[in-house]
């Protein structure tokens, strides 16, 4: 097999619509449509949002209506979904949603699906309420979803008004191996929640590649790895912005969840050995960095994986730091 490249490798954006200190959710979105348009011309391939609730630091609870609001502010890139949590909705109700994103975005919308609830469980019962065991569907749902895109559901006594006959790509969202054995036996796309749960990355996308069964949709796996990308012009300066992301994943092993910090000087002074440790495992695909720095660990990382296309996510405090982090990093993929 042809060693792979990283300029010639898709790279796109997974934004977690990050509510930062001091801001709210108007402004994560009116910086998020800002990014998207610069990702648009810098290069990247699609920009997906992710379903979360009852997170004061995620803004993207409406996944399918951000969605729109960033399709509406690009032309040319696609946007989709990184993902919708399909158990806590009707499959008829993604159909008809995301039916309605393609009719006014044509060949733009991506459809990621997940089977995780995106939150606690006392969230996720508030949500489902009798559908809680809903997660056990999953694969059926999923085959509901793609009968209600085929143009064959037009004798149904159920159909998805828009939604029906429409070519919206469906991907299977995976942080487990579990997803891993449905994306390969529907001949789906795979997408590796590895910028947060790294530790069965490796074994579940060579599940994938093992047992994939070619369909009308996809001839050979696909698999899409979305990790941490902070960059900067210099390494000092990528390894003190990522404190902010450091102290977000501090939040989450302690339960103190808070919105985005700003950077800080020493991470010593604020958490403790267990919460590096614990942050640190779920941090294993972060790459921080200058260009030359990113552009080495994003290689090996692709030597090592030989993922189809790379998705990068960064909390960073300042727009501006980020839109330049993302800059370098469309930089890193375009030149050889």
């Amino acid at each position: 097999m042809m060693k792979k490249l990283l300029h010639n490798t898709p790279f796109s954006v997974l934004d977690l619509a990050t509510v930062i200190e001091g801001k709210t959710p108007a402004d994560t979105f009116k910086n998020s449509a800002d990014l998207a348009q610069h990702a648009e011309k810098w290069g990247y391939n699609r920009y997906w949002l992710a379903e979360h609730h009852n997170m004061i630091s995620v803004a993207s609870s409406a996944t399918a209506v951000v969605i729109g609001h960033i399709a509406a502010a690009t032309k040319t890139m696609r946007i989709g979904s990184g993902g919708i949590m399909l158990p806590n909705h009707s499959p008829l109700i993604i159909a008809e949603q995301f039916g309605t994103l393609e009719s006014l975005f044509p060949g733009r919308i991506d459809l990621g699906l997940g089977r995780a609830p995106g939150t606690d469980q006392v969230t996720a019962m508030a949500i489902r309420g009798e559908r809680f065991s809903a997660a056990n569907n999953f694969p059926q749902d999923v085959l509901k979803l793609q009968a209600y895109f085929s143009a064959e559901n037009n004798n149904s006594s159920v159909r998805a008004i828009p939604g029906e006959g429409l070519d919206i790509p469906i991907w299977i969202l995976g942080s487990s191996t579990d997803s891993a054995h449905l994306a390969a036996a529907l001949g789906l796309p795979y997408a590796f929640a590895s910028h947060f749960a790294p530790a069965q990355f490796m074994t579940a996308i060579h599940i994938y590649r093992q047992n994939f069964k070619p369909s009308d949709h996809l001839k050979e796996p696909y698999v899409l790895a979305c990790v941490n990308v902070v960059a900067a012009d210099t390494d000092a300066e990528a390894n003190r912005l990522v404190t902010s992301l450091y102290q977000l994943f501090m939040g989450i092993v302690t339960g103190r969840r808070r919105l985005l910090q700003p950077p800080v000087d020493n991470m010593n002074e604020i958490w403790d050995v267990y919460e590096e440790e614990q942050a640190s495992q779920m941090l294993a695909c972060t790459f921080v960095g200058s260009k030359a720095t990113i552009k080495q660990e994003l290689q090996q990382f692709l030597d090592k994986t030989g993922v189809d296309e790379l998705m990068a996510t960064a909390h960073i405090f300042e727009h501006s730091a980020r839109l330049r982090s993302y800059e370098i990093l469309a930089e890193v993929f375009k030149t050889d």
